[in-house]
């Protein structure tokens, strides 16, 4: 747990991760698995598949660094894009309760998109559910060179923004998303709606831990009085 509190009255922008964050993923990747261990039975295939997913968490982040480092990354983003687009196309779940969060937080501070998705991807979204206007920057695995973990990504957000680090809180379910906003020199947000798990996301950095995305509603009303 953080001994520094996140000084609400001076954030000037929030930065949202997607998968897990803004959209189902976590939840989408259950009920997938849950489906090919059907087999095991209706009340076990379910439980054995989440268990499954919150594992894999770290040793995805750990591939997906790797790659980035080995600069391969391109390649096998390239390869997945291709998969899931000739399978079925885009087709999101928002997490409930996020819509009010961001209508909210549109209004008063600048909002932007810090994601490994590709831009497809990532306007097919917010398209999907009438957020692209909210966005003004939307930061992809294409925007920069290097992905979060590294700072980039949040480096590049703040900057297109105008604002110092310091003023931006990047909110995101992974521990790749909580070190590259400390990296940054950012605040950093972990939520447990995703493939994060809470212990994880403290030991990564995180400055505050919160069961889900839709939870910064209260606290960003909280401050705003």
């Amino acid at each position: 747990m953080s001994d520094v509190t996140i000084p609400f009255e001076r954030v000037r922008a929030w930065f949202f991760d997607l998968d897990g964050t803004l959209m189902d993923t976590d939840d989408q990747s259950v009920a997938s698995l849950a489906r090919r261990l059907r087999f095991l039975g209706a009340a076990r295939a379910p439980r054995l598949a989440r268990r499954m997913v919150m594992a894999s968490e770290t040793p995805m982040n750990a591939a997906a660094t790797l790659l980035d480092a080995l600069h391969l990354d391109s390649l096998a983003f390239a390869l997945e894009e291709r998969s899931q687009h000739a399978d079925r196309g885009y087709d999101f779940e928002l997490i409930e309760g996020v819509k009010p969060l961001l209508l909210h937080l549109a209004g008063r501070y600048s909002l932007a998109i810090v994601s490994t998705r590709s831009p497809a991807a990532a306007e097919a979204f917010l398209v999907q559910y009438g957020l692209t206007e909210l966005f003004p920057v939307v930061v992809t695995r294409q925007t920069t060179r290097r992905l979060k973990p590294h700072p980039a990504p949040v480096l590049y957000a703040a900057q297109a923004l105008g604002l110092a680090p310091a003023d931006c809180v990047m909110v995101g379910d992974t521990t790749v998303d909580v070190r590259s906003a400390r990296r940054a020199g950012a605040w950093a947000v972990g939520v447990l709606c995703g493939f994060g798990e809470e212990r994880e996301l403290w030991r990564a950095g995180a400055h505050l831990v919160l069961p889900s995305t839709a939870d910064l509603l209260a606290l960003v009303e909280s401050s705003d009085r």
